[in-house]
């Protein structure tokens, strides 16, 4: 009889749908749920960038101040560069 319960257990714990395989799969599901929302969130982000650069040019034209450095007609456009320690001469005290 107690061959019978443990040939019948093995299945169940052991086996291909056994509650292990189960957990397992649960936990996958889990992490994989996980990283769905994470690029759901990339993914709405994206889309409102695109929306924003196909309705109007103020998305367009901070693009391209940012990323290219453009200015308008009538603009200025200035750089102040911090100061190098090392290209600045130093007086030597003796």
């Amino acid at each position: 009889m107690l061959v019978l319960l443990i040939a019948i257990q093995y299945p169940l714990w052991l086996g291909k749908g056994g509650w292990l395989k189960v957990y397992e799969m649960e936990k996958q599901v889990e992490l994989q749920e996980a990283k769905n929302s994470l690029l759901a969130l990339r993914n709405a982000k994206l889309a409102g960038d695109v929306k924003d650069l196909k309705d109007g040019t103020r998305a367009i034209e901070e693009r391209a101040r940012a990323e290219h450095g453009l200015i308008k007609e009538g603009e200025f456009f200035v750089q102040i560069l911090p100061v190098d320690k090392s290209a600045v001469p130093t007086e030597t005290k003796q």
